[in-house]
């Protein structure tokens, strides 16, 4: 029975990034800045409106397993694609970056492969409009035991408590991971997500896991508060690891020994997309390793420091290279 490093549970989402200024989203009704859920039919108008898109595998957690499956780590992605062509580009995509993509793409169903239209602004923010197709329909039955009773860290999607049997799923792969002696975590996903699932996630994050990762926003929203330090104390008060990106400050890390506040060279990003997941591959690829925070927290900025530096949520850097160049291997 192989045993994964890590394993990620989540939305598996094609991501089409194009770029675009503030008087289209205007024009478009699209939000700056945010993640918005949209219909089949409002996915279709901004797909056609794309300039010079360009088609890269995305979803949160799938990018973090990317990541880490291109640092080296033997990792798996459980997610729910349909048996077209974004689906098949996704899954052989996963494939191409060494990671086990675990389930098949469904035959049949009446939904597509999900797709997040990203809009990139000349300022690097960028503006998501997903349409969750059938990667929203993940069930228990999506998850293997023997992959989640096998993984020795499991990262898991805030966005799929979006939907019951996504939460139960969830829930499950979290406790399977734990009695096969594995750590499990979150990433918050998204301050509207934690708004929508607040008492589910602080009740899960004190219950069954072990790390959380959020930005700010994220973990400010989780205690409804604007004091950051006072949501950490909060938060670390439920969980023994506590992951929080601070942008340009860099990133804060609380464990029972303490806190630790990493910082960052600035860089003018040129797309945001992907930041905090590869933050996330970097940190979760030392944590694997028996790495202490604080260079797990450095590995982790210099993931996310190549990827804004390019269009599309993945590194383009051999990034085992670049750790090594920067002395952290």
């Amino acid at each position: 029975m192989k045993t994964y490093q890590l394993v990620g549970i989540g939305n598996a989402v094609v991501d089409v990034i194009s770029q675009c200024d503030d008087n289209f989203l205007e024009h478009m009704g699209i939000e700056k800045g945010i993640m918005q859920l949209i219909e089949r039919e409002r996915g279709e108008v901004l797909y056609a409106a794309m300039q010079e898109r360009v088609q890269t595998p995305g979803g949160s957690v799938a990018n973090t397993i990317a990541g880490a499956g291109a640092l080296g780590l033997d990792a798996a992605f459980i997610g729910r694609v349909h048996d077209d062509a974004l689906g098949r580009f996704y899954a052989d995509a996963m494939a191409d970056d060494g990671v086990d993509f675990v389930n098949p793409p469904v035959a049949g169903g009446e939904l597509p492969t999900s797709r997040s239209m990203i809009f990139v602004s000349p300022d690097g923010d960028r503006s998501l409009n997903t349409y969750l197709g059938i990667s929203s329909e993940l069930s228990s039955q999506d998850v293997p035991d023997e992959v989640a009773g096998q993984a020795q860290l499991m990262f898991l999607e805030g966005y799929l408590f979006d939907k019951d049997k996504g939460k139960t799923a969830f829930m499950e792969a979290a406790r399977d991971c734990r009695l096969g002696g594995g750590k499990a975590g979150i990433s918050l996903s998204d301050p509207f997500c934690v708004e929508r699932h607040r008492a589910d996630f602080l009740k899960l994050i004190e219950s069954e896991l072990e790390f959380v990762f959020g930005n700010e926003d994220e973990v400010k929203s989780l205690f409804e508060t604007d004091d950051l330090d006072a949501a950490l104390a909060q938060l670390s008060a439920i969980c023994p690891l506590v992951i929080c990106t601070r942008s340009a400050d860099g990133a804060t890390v609380i464990t029972k020994e303490g806190r630790v506040d990493v910082p960052v060279e600035k860089v003018t990003p040129l797309d945001t997309t992907g930041a905090g997941d590869q933050f996330a591959a970097g940190f979760l690829f030392g944590l694997s390793q028996g790495r202490d925070v604080e260079t797990c927290a450095k590995m982790g900025n210099l993931c996310a420091a190549e990827v804004i530096s390019h269009i599309g949520p993945r590194p383009e850097k051999d990034m085992k290279e670049q750790l090594q160049a920067a002395g952290l291997l």
